[in-house]
């Protein structure tokens, strides 16, 4: 009896150690701190860091989140540790890497602090002063345009926490970014002076995957994922 007990446990042993089996499928991506959207220290990791994660968990697979400054955070994804970084705004997804579809959606829109008198009349004119943007970010081929036009008037971030202080500090009457990140940011800082002078565009989040073949059945489960 003793023999038989014993064979049984080693067959059981040698099946859980077995190369896959019963092992979940794991999705490890690198991000960034642009809370509400994503964020280490949000319970969520941020809303659209739980809805990618949603949508994985109806297949089984769980999502591993490494944040890091968003240069490091898309360097480090090229690597095959990862299966690329998120969220991504579409011309964020570099040489290397492949969009998935929108997974969710943001905003780019301009902010100022209250009382500042500017007006809004187009995204050129509003380079004919000094506009603060994230150094790190790829903006929409527009801002990029009228940013290079007048390099004297851009006054680059090194983060959108850097940004809020000095948009707050009147170092500068607007800022480019997404509202939702900056108000968000501003509420968590104590800063009440911070408004929407107007909304630009809606922005796809996408996954940036990194190209492999590893990453083709990925897309596609994604891709299925998202559609249905």
């Amino acid at each position: 009896m003793k023999k038989l007990v014993l064979t049984i446990s080693m067959l059981l042993l040698v099946s859980f150690l077995a190369p896959g089996a019963s092992a979940q499928e794991v999705w490890k991506i690198t991000s960034l701190d642009w809370q509400p959207y994503s964020g280490s220290d949000m319970a969520s990791q941020g809303n659209s860091i739980q809805k990618l994660r949603d949508l994985l968990q109806k297949e089984g697979i769980e999502l591993k989140v490494e944040f890091y400054p968003w240069a490091r955070a898309q360097k480090l994804a090229s690597t095959a540790d990862y299966v690329g970084y998120f969220p991504a705004w579409p011309e964020e997804v570099t040489e290397g890497f492949t969009a998935s579809e929108p997974v969710d959606w943001s905003e780019i829109g301009v902010l100022t602090y209250k009382g500042s008198g500017l007006q809004w009349s187009g995204v050129d004119a509003l380079f004919g002063e000094m506009v603060g943007l994230v150094g790190t970010y790829t903006y929409p081929q527009n801002i990029t345009a009228a940013a290079a036009k007048n390099p004297a008037n851009v006054d680059k971030a090194s983060n959108e926490v850097a940004l809020l202080k000095k948009l707050s500090g009147k170092r500068f009457r607007a800022a480019i970014t997404d509202p939702a990140v900056m108000l968000y940011l501003a509420s968590k800082e104590g800063i009440d002076n911070i408004e929407t002078l107007k909304v630009l565009e809606k922005k796809a989040l996408v996954v940036a995957f990194r190209n492999g073949a590893d990453n083709k059945k990925r897309m596609e489960l994604l891709k299925k994922l998202l559609g249905q």
